[in-house]
């Protein structure tokens, strides 16, 4: 038997934010992964065996993040991680859990730490299974669908100088060059010194389309300039920013002057709309928050995963045998696909503009597709 397993019960840790500014996203996303393994304990649990989930509060501190690591891995000895929350968290322990190579699900941020094309050893990041759209994997998304939804032939993309905008830029980088599409990139700081200069420099280029790769806190004020400046291309950017409160303070400082986009990968149309009905039914206060639904579905792969094992032994091997044999649909989005190493999280994001009409200030424009399907559009 692996560590975490007997024959009666299966041992998974989590350390999350569940204390502190950062308790509204580390609250829920504790819930949906609590409320998943409640559903599958009431039918029994898996191969007879009930999940255990053993959680510790890392404050989104990285020094306790590497504690709880510690405590979890060697001291409670579980079989899993699950639901690691946060860049700075992820990144203080990421090396740790590559080095002891048990396997770890779903990390709660895109840090492009986690972005591997072939990882075939631990040691490469054999043994972690990210979901959510990482950043490097979101900037070819957002260059595939500059080129095939809206036929752009020139590329401008301001980015700020932090892990999230220099990630987005150079998976936007990477796709340009795949696509021979004309790109021009220019960085500001956090500070957003210099953005008046930085966005006359991406205009003086001609760009008949635009990527404004930023996190919530400095992207209305980059769309703010470029609207001052007088551009009215199309803009991009990425899923962080589909939330109403950035549509809402985005359209005010833009006022229509352009379209604006945002990539997503949560999608409740068709069957989905069944599963978050489903879901619905155990997480309570948290039925419609997304960061719930994160949970929940980083809790779904854990136990795909062993379900696949389908009576061999529950070794970390064997699962990773599991997780690389087919692709994983995501309960509330597409699929993830760990064949042959991929470790770049999900492909697949559907198109929204900003709509202040709608429930969530954005409106969806196309559905969920991965890089290699809008490019065969082309």
């Amino acid at each position: 038997m692996s560590q975490g397993i007997t024959d009666t019960e299966i041992f998974v840790g989590n350390s999350a934010a569940v204390s502190g500014i950062f308790a509204t996203t580390g609250d829920p996303v504790l819930a949906g992964i609590r409320a998943y393994f409640d559903m599958v304990n009431s039918g029994g649990g898996i191969d007879g065996r009930l999940l255990r989930l053993v959680h510790i509060d890392d404050g989104y501190d990285p020094r306790k993040a590497v504690e709880a690591f510690d405590a979890l891995v060697h001291g409670k000895k579980v079989f899993a991680l699950v639901g690691q929350f946060g860049a700075p968290v992820v990144e203080a322990t990421l090396d740790d859990i590559r080095k002891t190579g048990i396997p770890a699900v779903y990390f709660a941020t895109g840090a492009g730490k986690l972005y591997v094309e072939r990882a075939l050893t631990p040691e490469a990041g054999a043994n972690c299974y990210p979901i959510q759209p990482l950043y490097i994997t979101e900037g070819r998304v957002m260059a595939a669908r500059a080129a095939a939804t809206f036929k752009a032939k020139k590329l401008g993309v301001i980015h700020t100088a932090d892990r999230t905008g220099s990630d987005l830029m150079q998976g936007v980088s990477l796709e340009c060059r795949e696509l021979r599409m004309e790109c021009s990139g220019r960085e500001v700081p956090t500070s957003l010194e210099g953005l008046q200069e930085a966005v006359s420099a991406i205009r003086r280029t001609g760009p008949d389309f635009l990527i404004l790769a930023a996190p919530q806190a400095f992207f209305p004020e980059i769309a703010r300039e470029v609207a001052r400046q007088g551009m009215a291309v199309p803009a991009l950017t990425t899923y962080l920013n589909g939330v109403i409160t950035i549509a809402q303070k985005t359209d005010a400082c833009v006022g229509g002057q352009f379209d604006i986009y945002a990539l997503n990968w949560l999608n409740y149309d068709g069957e989905r709309r069944q599963n978050l009905e489903d879901a619905a039914q155990w997480l309570g206060d948290y039925a419609m928050n997304g960061y719930a639904h994160c949970g929940w579905t980083g809790a779904h792969f854990f136990c795909e995963g062993m379900r696949r094992l389908a009576g061999e032994k529950p070794t970390w091997e064997n699962f990773r045998t599991a997780m690389e044999s087919a692709p994983l649909a995501i309960p509330f989005g597409g699929a993830v696909n760990y064949a042959g190493g991929q470790r770049m999280g999900t492909q697949e994001m559907s198109l929204t503009r900003i709509d202040l009409a709608a429930p969530i200030g954005w409106t969806e424009v196309d559905g969920l597709r991965s890089v290699d399907e809008l490019l065969r559009s082309l």
